[in-house]
């Protein structure tokens, strides 16, 4: 009778696990060949008043795009494609304030706002531009600015996570697919 309860209970706990894992998926999400392709990330632009971001950013969607995996990252020379991007909109809001100082903030969100382009090298396509936000909410203690600071490569990870979602698992006709080159018609 004891073998029996281990036998079921050793079966449920396998389906279990099996079950769990239904939704995973190994390798590229938009079936591509992981590293077929490169991407190359050039420097974005910056049109805030925050200093710093762009260079954030930049590091940030590079380690995201490594991270990924889907493309490789092309670093000497043009990859396939190409990602470039101008930060338009950083933004600092209180969320929550001292208990004893209801003037003095004691937690931010800081929302950072790019409009990210990638251009099939090869033809000179568009194949992707969409304006893309990273959040987070920071809590800055008593110095703004070094809790700014140290915010800064937050939100840019945020930002790069989102964009590389956004341009990797895009929902694109099949014409406009990145990795699928388009021949330029005279």
């Amino acid at each position: 009778m004891k073998f029996n309860e281990l036998k079921i209970g050793i079966l449920a706990v396998f389906a279990g696990l099996s079950l769990g894992c239904v939704g995973y998926h190994v390798g590229t999400t938009n079936g591509l060949t992981a590293g077929a392709r490169s991407v190359q990330v050039k420097f974005f632009e910056n049109e805030t008043f925050e200093p710093r971001l762009a260079t954030a950013v930049n590091r940030a969607m590079k380690s995201e795009f490594q991270k990924d995996g889907t493309y490789s990252l092309e670093t000497q020379s043009e990859g396939d494609l190409v990602v470039t991007g101008k930060l338009i909109n950083f933004r600092r809001n209180g969320v929550s304030f001292k208990p004893d100082d209801v003037l003095t903030v004691q937690d931010y969100t800081m929302q950072l706002s790019a409009e990210i382009t990638v251009i099939n090298s090869a033809t000179g396509v568009e194949i992707f531009r969409e304006t893309i936000t990273g959040t987070s909410t920071v809590r800055v203690g008593n110095d703004l600015t070094a809790g700014q600071r140290q915010a800064v490569p937050i939100i840019a990870a945020k930002l790069a996570e989102q964009a590389i979602l956004h341009f990797v698992d895009g929902d694109w006709s099949d014409a406009d697919k990145p990795g699928e080159a388009q021949p330029i018609t005279p």
